[in-house]
């Protein structure tokens, strides 16, 4: 790997890349050499490592990205996508994510909660965006992936849910918990209305 290809992966539009993108992006055919290649471009201050494994252009790397690459397949989801559309009113400094082993990783000064969810739940693409970087699911399925790990769950507003597309992508999760669970938030939801 010389000097002109580090420059054209540093041009992608990833923020966050993994040793393995690097590796197929380089054409290197020899992972040794590209390790010692990346620390070179560390120390030089071309590269910024954030872990073993991860590299960013530089700090102003996208977080919501790097919580997607520590651990693949992985989606943003849970309290990160209810407190951003606003359907829980709590503050998180953690972002959550699911993915397909349950961990706790603190990340430059940034913490990580990585909670476990069912392969055929986790592969469906049904109710996950792609923002560009990375995968986060949309409000509705947030919900349900709460649902899914957390027997009670209390929601602050829940007229920032489409009950249409939360019935929608129900059957995914195969769960009759969740189908009275689901049930008795949209009566509460009528109620408030």
């Amino acid at each position: 790997m010389i000097k002109a290809d580090i420059l054209n992966i540093l041009r992608s539009k990833s923020t966050v890349l993994t040793f393995k993108e690097i590796l197929i992006a380089s054409g290197e055919k020899r992972p040794d050499l590209l390790r010692r290649r990346l620390n070179y471009y560390v120390q030089q201050g071309e590269l910024y490592s954030i872990r073993r494994g991860l590299y960013a252009k530089n700090k102003n790397y996208d977080r919501l990205e790097l919580a997607t690459k520590i651990l693949i397949p992985a989606y943003v989801s849970f309290e990160t996508v209810l407190a951003e559309a606003g359907v829980i009113f709590q503050y998180y400094k953690t972002i959550f994510v699911a993915t397909y082993k349950t961990r706790e990783i603190e990340c430059d000064g940034q913490p990580y909660s990585f909670r476990q969810i069912k392969d055929d739940i986790l592969m469906n693409p049904a109710g996950v965006e792609n923002k560009g970087n990375y995968l986060a699911a949309t409000k509705e399925r947030a919900f349900l992936d709460v649902l899914y790990l957390n027997k009670g769950y209390y929601c602050d507003n829940l007229s920032a849910l489409d009950f249409e597309k939360v019935n929608k992508l129900l059957p995914i999760y195969n769960n009759k918990r969740m189908v009275q669970k689901v049930k008795q938030y949209f009566e509460k939801f009528q109620e408030e209305l």
